[in-house]
């Protein structure tokens, strides 16, 4: 029986350096397991859509598709838009099988390639305890996913940086900015901020405009070996409901 096909799902943006790194992710998932279909559908903003992806898989005959929202946070992607897209499809597509897949976050492989990107900007382990850090996410309305990166931020301060805040691109407070300026009320010597974003794009762009007065501003989170781990990681946890009962005389 063929292995399920990897639907990754992405939210899009007419900025085209995002769909460049979600293709370069996914590029990255099919090197780490070679012969496991990965197909990408936008949302919004860029082809092919979601639906057109799974107009095609059905019209190849096949069977099960493991969507997987590539979103950081259960926000409203993830329990609205991209449900109602599933729901769609599955009434339509009736021979496809298709499970939504858990978001990435949270989940210490998130957090290890966050600290990958400040140590490629610069920050050295012996840095952390006198360095304050901006923890830079885009932002929601839905109290769950402000909850989760206050959580983050939260196990990061354990990891023996002197300070860690959260902080939001829209839609919350307080802005990175803001963040940067706290810190420095504090006394911190030293201000990094990390993006907690997967692409570039305009949101991202306003963390970097906040992060003008800090040291040290790291990458998005991009196509990572750890980010690439991940997505296989939440791929194999959704394959489990898929798998045939086992025989009964076994």
């Amino acid at each position: 029986m063929p292995a399920p096909v990897l639907l990754v799902i992405a939210h899009g943006s007419r900025d085209p350096r995002h769909a460049a790194t979600v293709h370069a992710l996914t590029a990255r998932v099919r090197s780490l397991r070679p012969g496991l279909r990965v197909e990408t559908g936008f949302l919004d903003f860029n082809a092919p859509s979601v639906p057109r992806v799974l107009e095609r898989l059905a019209a190849q005959g096949a069977g099960d598709v493991i969507a997987l929202p590539l979103l950081l946070t259960r926000a409203f992607h993830a329990k609205s838009d991209i449900p109602t897209v599933l729901h769609e499809a599955r009434t339509r597509l009736r021979r496809l099988r298709i499970v939504q897949a858990e978001v990435l976050g949270p989940s210490p492989l998130l957090n290890a390639a966050l600290e990958r990107r400040l140590f490629e900007a610069g920050i050295r382990p012996g840095d952390r305890r006198s360095t304050g850090l901006v923890l830079a996410s885009a932002g929601s309305t839905d109290p769950e996913a402000i909850a989760v990166i206050a959580e983050i931020a939260r196990e990061l301060r354990h990891t023996g940086w002197c300070s860690v805040r959260p902080a939001f691109a829209s839609a919350s407070l307080p802005r990175t900015e803001d963040a940067v300026r706290a810190l420095r009320a504090e006394g911190v010597r030293r201000v990094a901020v990390a993006p907690y974003v997967i692409a570039p794009g305009r949101l991202p762009d306003r963390i970097a405009a906040g992060a003008a007065g800090a040291d040290v501003l790291a990458d998005v989170l991009g196509a990572s070996a750890e980010l690439a781990r991940l997505l296989l990681t939440r791929y194999d946890e959704a394959r489990v409901p898929l798998a045939p009962p086992a025989s009964l005389s076994a």
